[in-house]
């Protein structure tokens, strides 16, 4: 018994510490689900959406919707304009988490926090991707150069606009080379529609 009071413990820490759980971290413990609905019962944890749980009062954090996103599609990745909030290219503030996965993926279903699917495939999809840790919860993002890339390509979505200010933002901060935003507009099959944009920028 002592050893399974411990091992609530350990997760109620791990809650506190990275402000979301979800099902899957029990598996390390040796805990069955059924401890998440009794903690909740208690009021030491809270349902937020499917398999996913947080602290009620915990601590809130700008990227705690990354954190959330990526326990509920561990396998997909940042995208967008919310890559675009990550890395504080441009003024985008998106209300929701733009998450990119495979075109041959099945719909995830996800309550909290609100996500707009965009579907990736091939180097598109697999190329660029950083992996962060944020609070301890391992959230991947395209890096800054794929992010403008894929404002090009999915203008029509964002608004060019948004992909000009961002090319503009990683030129002037210099976050990123036009050679690397090139070679990622190659793989986006935007080189064409991004190259008067960047020697206007050169």
């Amino acid at each position: 018994m002592p050893k399974k009071k411990e091992k609530i413990q350990q997760l109620l820490d791990l809650a506190r510490r990275t402000g979301v759980l979800h099902t899957r971290d029990l598996k390390p413990l040796g805990l069955p689900s059924v401890y998440l609905g009794r903690l909740c019962a208690k009021g030491l944890l809270a349902k937020t959406s499917r398999g996913i749980y947080i602290v009620p009062g915990g601590k809130e954090t700008i990227h705690l919707g990354l954190m959330h996103a990526a326990k509920a599609i561990p396998k997909g990745v940042v995208c967008l304009l919310s890559a675009l909030r990550f890395h504080e290219i441009g003024t985008q503030a998106p209300h929701e988490v733009w998450i990119a996965i495979s075109n041959r993926a099945a719909q995830p279903h996800v309550d909290y926090p609100k996500v707009r699917i965009v579907r990736f495939s091939g180097k598109a999809l697999t190329e660029g991707v950083e992996e962060h840790v944020i609070d301890g919860v391992r959230v991947k993002v395209y890096n800054p150069a794929k992010t403008v890339a894929d404002c090009f390509k999915y203008r029509n979505k964002i608004g060019l606009d948004v992909a000009l200010e961002a090319l503009r933002d990683v030129h002037r901060k210099r976050t990123c080379s036009n050679d690397a935003i090139w070679n990622y507009a190659k793989i986006c099959r935007v080189a064409e529609v991004i190259r008067p944009y960047m020697e206007a920028t050169s």
